[in-house]
């Protein structure tokens, strides 16, 4: 009952003691006063005070890489593990430091500060992510920075900024690319700005075949963003975007028999549907109330609709082959002939959420000590609807059809409907000291929310749970500590301590439809961890970039998720090593022509469970399921002065454990067993003639068309094959 109020007198303290201490401390001031910052990123330009882990990939390793999505990426940033499910990062996988990169959702996903999953708190599942086309720079943050963002900071928090709206007249480009699979891709950007401000527009479409057969998929995407600047003191920035997929890419994977078979079938691909649209509006206010202290308020509203039919059931249960839903007999030439009449399960879902969000970035001498201070507060809302209808109508997969289907003979064929309202207020503060070469950052994130589930089921299924069983209202300080020492030119020391949480998500909470009673309720506990970092970043050598940390990662209730349901798996640990790097030969010799080494690499040495969970067969010292212990990513390059750039990289990644009882020995439905180690190669090539505004540009994934197998959820699933894309880009 006390913690808000002291909260809350420890933020008025924040305000009241810097602002009397502005009018003596303004002509002491020894720190470095920032611009307006109107570009969306959260990390500042030089990182030499942050005291955590940062990568950050900026506008000239994107072109020079090339990347199909945002998954290709990552893949060069140290202790983020990307899984391929899909060609095109459709449905974003990631995991940072040995964490399960199902559907991402213990990395913090964010677009220019703003939160970019289905529901930050009721379902953070990544089934969209900002286009690569868009992307200026991929911010990526690990240690106790994390304390200024939320809900999730057990993992790592990726943010994308996006290209800035042109400063000088009229600019923009227009690229296409074509690649095998029957991919097509354009974008197109052109955007107006000068003194007052400017506005730009970006049109993005994607359409090709995924990794499986009858996987194609349609993306398209249009979004505006503006920049009105009133006076030198006041910025206005507004942003809007629309997003729609439709895609055939299913969920489900292949039992043993069938990918022995054809690792890339998808036995009901061309039935099987995923219909997501997405509509979004940003808005920020940014005030510079004087060269020492900076306002901003940021606005934000996402309206997504998100629909699947699945047509597969039982992956491998009939007798290794997939088991059509509610077509007897299994998988046969007869009944995939037919499969429009064996029905399925259609699941539309809708997801609104908005928050505000008011932040004071100032400068002070408190104390006598030069500082930085943060101060902010985020009120969010979110509003979830779920439905599931299941019939042997083929009329299902119309989304009219569904809607009336409730009260059409007291609801034939809908199955369950679940409601979920989230609330959520953030609090946090956080200052940095500067004392000589040292930067000390303590900070604290007070995070209040309430979960409310109802539930509604069709008679025969598990029948409502009990309002108090289905609430869920939590509670939690998470402070953090962080020191950095730049005593070397160029070289920063950091080390850090957060404490670390991610909410329990509604959808854990809920029985599964044919569940015996609400008495087998198998609630989920929140997650909470204890964070730790010792690292290091240099420049100190010409042509030398480096950057170590040494982490470990103490969980208290870790959430395991296996075969669709969640438990908690008890205390579990991380610890691991990453080091990443590039060396720029041309800069030793001052030439114009520049051999370059860049690679990154994780050793999750300890990534276990620390206690026995005896309904899961899981015994203390087992391995966490999808957390290989090495990643590796590495490049050789060449740049020339006449505008070529050519690269050629691998990216490896060892043995997995696709359960937490550590099975080795697979099983018919292709959900048990290892995840053997893989190597894919890749390259690509840009030429840009000097005096050109055209560029010309060539990326090949999996040069040598390796079979590779990368997740058994729901079933095997075979990595992307060789994938091959050019483009051209004019740019004016």
């Amino acid at each position: 009952m006390h913690k808000p109020k002291l909260l809350a007198a420890a933020i008025a303290g924040c305000f009241i003691l810097p602002s009397a201490a502005f009018a003596q401390s303004t002509a002491q001031k020894t720190v470095e006063v920032d611009t307006i910052n109107v570009r969306g990123s959260i990390l500042p330009y030089k990182l030499e005070h942050i005291p955590g882990s940062t990568s950050v990939l900026d506008t000239e390793q994107l072109e020079a890489q090339r990347p199909f999505s945002i998954k290709e990426a990552l893949r060069t940033v140290p202790g983020v593990h990307v899984v391929d499910e899909d060609s095109f990062g459709l449905g974003l996988n990631i995991g940072i430091r040995g964490l399960n990169p199902r559907r991402t959702s213990r990395t913090l996903l964010l677009e220019d500060g703003m939160p970019l999953f289905l529901a930050p708190y009721g379902d953070p599942s990544a089934h969209y992510s900002t286009p690569i086309d868009r992307v200026e720079r991929i911010e990526v943050v690990k240690g106790s920075g994390q304390v200024l963002y939320g809900p999730q900071t057990i993992g790592g928090m990726i943010n994308f900024v996006t290209k800035p709206i042109p400063k000088q007249g009229i600019a923009g480009s227009v690229s296409a690319t074509w690649g095998n699979n029957d991919y097509q891709g354009l974008h197109a950007n052109v955007g107006v700005g000068g003194e007052m401000g400017g506005v730009m527009l970006d049109v993005i479409e994607k359409k090709g075949d995924g990794v499986r057969k009858n996987h194609d998929f349609d993306v398209f995407e249009v979004s505006m963003k503006g920049q009105l600047n009133i006076n030198r003191d006041h910025t206005l920035i507004g942003k809007i975007g629309h997003y729609k997929e439709d895609s055939h890419i299913t969920e489900t994977g292949l039992g043993s028999v069938e990918y022995a078979e054809d690792k890339f079938q998808a036995p009901t691909g061309r039935n099987d549907r995923f219909l997501h649209e997405r509509n979004s509006l940003q808005l920020q206010h940014i005030f510079q109330v004087n060269e020492a202290a900076k306002l901003s308020t940021q606005a934000y509203y996402v309206d997504a609709d998100r629909a699947s039919f699945r047509q597969i059931n039982d992956p491998g249960t009939n007798a290794g082959r997939s088991a059509l839903d509610r077509c007897p007999g299994g998988v046969s030439t007869a009944n995939l002939a037919n499969a429009d009449q064996c029905g399925g399960r259609w699941r539309p879902r809708d997801y609104r959420y908005w928050g505000i969000e008011p932040r004071l970035d100032f400068k002070h001498n408190t104390f006598g000590i030069a500082s930085d201070a943060v101060v902010g507060f985020r009120y969010h809302e979110e509003d979830i609807k779920r439905n599931q209808f299941r019939t042997n109508d083929p009329r299902i997969q119309s989304q009219s059809f569904t809607d009336s289907l409730i009260g059409v003979n007291g609801g034939q064929g809908h199955r369950e409907q679940i409601d979920i309202t989230v609330e959520a207020k953030s609090y946090y503060v956080q200052n940095t000291f500067y004392i000589g070469d040292f930067s000390i950052t303590p900070g604290i994130r007070y995070e209040d929310l309430k979960i409310r589930t109802d539930v509604r089921r069709a008679e025969g299924q598990a029948q409502d749970n009990p309002e108090s069983d289905l609430n869920n209202n939590q509670s939690k300080v998470l402070p953090g500590f962080g020191i950095a020492w730049n005593g070397i030119q160029n070289t920063t020391v950091f080390a850090g301590v957060h404490k670390g949480f991610a909410p329990p998500r509604p959808d854990r909470d809920i029985v599964a439809p044919g569940g015996a009673n609400t008495a087998n309720v198998n609630k989920t506990r929140p997650e909470e961890s204890t964070n730790w970092e010792l690292g290091l970043r240099s420049s100190y050598f010409k042509g030398i970039g480096l950057q170590s940390t040494l982490f470990y990662t103490d969980f208290d209730e870790i959430v395991i998720e296996d075969n669709g349901r969640f438990f908690n798996g008890g205390k579990s640990e991380q610890t691991g090593l990453e080091v990443a790097g590039r060396i720029d030969f041309g800069q030793f010799y001052n030439s114009t022509h520049n051999i370059y080494l860049t690679g990154s690499w994780t050793n999750l040495f300890s990534a276990k469970f620390k206690r026995d969970v005896a309904a899961e067969n899981i015994v203390s010292g087992n391995r966490l399921p999808y957390a290989p212990k090495h990643l590796l990513s590495v490049a050789v390059g060449y740049q020339n002065p006449h505008g070529f750039d050519a690269r050629l990289g691998a990216d490896r990644v060892s043995e997995q454990f696709a359960d937490g009882e550590n099975t080795r020995v697979e099983d018919l439905t292709g959900q048990e067993g290892t995840i053997p180690s893989y190597t894919v190669f890749n390259a690509t090539m840009n030429f840009r003639p000097q005096g050109s505004k055209t560029s010309y540009f060539l990326s090949a994934y999996n040069l040598t068309d390796r079979e590779y197998l990368v997740s058994r959820v729901d079933g095997k699933f075979a990595g992307r094959e060789r994938q091959v894309i050019a483009g051209i880009r004019y740019a004016f």
